[in-house]
């Protein structure tokens, strides 16, 4: 009797991570659905918003990470390392004038974790590039094994900085905090954008990794003939240690790639 109900427990617990490992239905699917991405990768992460995604799904990438800012509260990071997170980037200034108060206490814990992880800052055109650089190097630490600098490029809603400058000069003033950015740390910054701002300011004309926001569609579709490393996937992901929605991002390679990328970009 004891071994048909080990037999019985164990055949519920197959069925449930079987239940668990199918891709999205093409119907939708509940606001629980755990999207398991298939060998490799992260079963015990979900999207509280999953759809069917043409030109490509980002659930068989072997290696995801998230992106958090203060908005996240308190996070179990340990739980976050738990459930398969490979990195995170966490939100440190923006502008010339604001630093995330979050920030200094996520990159501590995150890397108490031992989970790698970078810092982005979010670019305000009413500052110049210098500015926005010098603000960011002055809060972020030069800190050996941490993950490239990320300059975070999209229009801002800001009523204090609603400015929205020529391409050209995007493009330059970005290429300056990208320089002394990267001289301080040793790595060219990655560049995330998203799909409205880099179409209207010709972003793919710069000499950048760049890491991209498409929630919809594969990055192929909305950012056709781009390479990218980093693919921001979707802004209604469920991770556990996390309370409420959280960003959600697949790397382009395989858990080697992604080994051999560290090995290149991490700052020393």
């Amino acid at each position: 009797m004891r071994f048909l109900t080990r037999l019985m427990l164990g055949l519920a617990v197959l069925t449930f991570a079987v239940s668990c490992s199918r891709t999205p239905p093409r119907g939708g699917a509940p606001a629980t659905y755990q999207a398991a991405p298939g060998p490799g990768a992260t079963p015990q992460l979900g999207d509280r918003r999953p759809h069917a995604w043409t030109g490509g799904a980002p659930y068989g990438h072997a290696v995801h990470g998230i992106d958090v800012s203060r908005w996240q509260g308190d996070i179990d990071w340990s739980r976050v390392r738990g459930s398969g997170i490979s990195f995170a980037f966490i939100k440190a200034t923006e502008g010339g004038d604001h630093a995330d108060p979050n920030f200094r206490r996520y990159w501590y814990e995150a890397a108490q974790a031992r989970i790698p992880r970078g810092a982005y800052h979010f670019y305000y055109f009413c500052r110049t590039g210098a500015e926005n650089a010098y603000w960011y190097m002055r809060n972020v630490p030069r800190e050996a094994g941490s993950l490239p600098p990320v300059l975070d490029l999209e229009w801002t809603n800001s009523r204090n900085c609603p400015r929205r400058p020529p391409a050209a000069e995007v493009l330059r003033e970005a290429e300056v905090f990208m320089q002394l950015v990267g001289r301080h740390y040793g790595q060219r910054p990655i560049i995330y954008t998203t799909v409205d701002f880099y179409r209207e300011n010709q972003l793919g004309r710069m000499n950048a990794e760049f890491w991209l926001r498409s929630t919809a569609n594969h990055p192929s579709v909305t950012y056709p003939g781009q390479r990218w490393t980093f693919w921001q996937y979707t802004g209604t992901g469920i991770v556990p240690g996390i309370q409420g929605d959280t960003d959600i991002n697949a790397f382009a390679g395989s858990a080697a790639d992604w080994a051999r990328w560290l090995q290149a970009r991490l700052v020393r």
